[in-house]
């Protein structure tokens, strides 16, 4: 396989690859190590996933780049889940970081310094963790989210880890799983004894956002097709549109993207759910974002935003009502005309 360094890849291969000691012992983790080597990729050693310290490059910008193209082979030594509120009750760990240079995303602050890219090879260790979780809350239902800190259809190719917790998580009688993805390498789940139990959604845009803003990302078609394949695998389905984002053609574009999400997938799906979420930022992200893609087009003017303030007193910058009520009635009616059996989860 040719390895892509540019553009949009149909699979991504690391440029670098780091391995624990430990991860070899693991049938996964040889198994990438075998992968990795067949590429002809330069493979390191590394005493922690979490300390990753000599990446080459001559400045700053250059060493995120190569990171992005980095990846570290570990185990997951905590097994306490984080809460993942609203959507799930916890966030699934099975990878960290995403390869993925979407300009706006919310991991440009939250990984700091380490954006490489993390998986995790114990997965029989974090599925014994999650079933612990499920019979607390028995007989509530339990969700997990999987994609709350990386794209993991995206490592699917590299991982499986996906298939495995789908299978797993397919013979629980009070567990779920969701996980939200911009790729489009879905064809090894689709055969999958699912049972109902994965709800697989697809981050969305129009083609302005994904040209300008999502690099290094699945194209427009790649994502309604992988949708379709998704939906007729009788997969609970679900869209996030997001960031919808102001721009000159803005009604054009997402009624376009919703049209074509018509004409592809399956009539009648049941339970169909959308996320609508507005483009905002922080002034920490702005300055992070603003540094690693100096060329953006995204537009970030505190001046023409609105401050709302979140839960924990730390705020983000919106649109002011105005443009987010159009934002939010113009698509909310296209998702009507186009779906009417769908449900808006939120507008935010």
């Amino acid at each position: 396989m040719e390895r892509p360094r540019t553009g949009r890849p149909d699979v991504f291969v690391p440029e670098l690859v780091y391995f624990e000691p430990d991860s070899l012992n693991y049938p996964k983790g040889r198994r990438i190590h075998e992968w990795a080597v067949k590429q002809g990729l330069p493979i390191r050693m590394t005493t922690s996933h979490n300390r990753i310290t000599n990446l080459p490059g001559d400045s700053e910008l250059e060493q995120y780049k190569i990171a992005k193209r980095t990846l570290v082979v570990g185990l997951r030594k905590t097994l306490t889940f984080d809460q993942s509120k609203p959507s799930a009750e916890y966030a699934i760990p099975i990878a960290t970081g995403c390869m993925a240079h979407c300009h706006y995303c919310y991991l440009q602050t939250t990984l700091g310094a380490k954006p490489y890219i993390r998986v995790y090879v114990n997965t029989d260790d974090i599925m014994e963790a999650a079933r612990g979780y499920i019979k607390e809350r028995i007989p509530q239902m339990t969700r997990f989210e999987a994609a709350c800190t990386s794209d993991p259809v995206g490592l699917e190719p590299i991982s499986g880890s996906l298939a495995e917790l789908i299978e797993f998580m397919a013979e629980q009688e009070f567990g779920r799983l969701r996980f939200v993805t911009k790729f489009h390498h879905v064809d090894s789940l689709l055969g999958l004894n699912h049972n109902g139990h994965t709800r697989i959604r697809f981050s969305v845009n129009d083609r302005y956002v994904i040209k300008n803003f999502e690099p290094a990302t699945s194209r427009f078609e790649q994502r309604i097709e992988a949708a379709g394949k998704v939906a007729r695998a009788g997969y609970p389905i679900g869209f996030i549109i997001a960031p919808i984002i102001w721009h000159d053609g803005w009604e054009e574009g997402y009624a376009e993207l919703l049209e074509n999400l018509a004409k592809t997938l399956p009539s009648g799906i049941p339970d169909l759910t959308f996320e609508l979420i507005q483009h905002r930022f922080t002034k920490t992200a702005k300055n992070t974002i603003e540094k690693r893609y100096p060329k953006t087009k995204l537009e970030m003017d505190i001046e023409k935003r609105k401050y709302k303030w979140g839960r924990w007193g730390q705020g983000k910058y919106v649109y002011p009502d105005e443009q987010a009520n159009a934002l939010r009635m113009f698509i909310s009616e296209r998702i009507f005309e186009h779906f009417p059996q769908a449900t808006i989860d939120y507008f935010t």
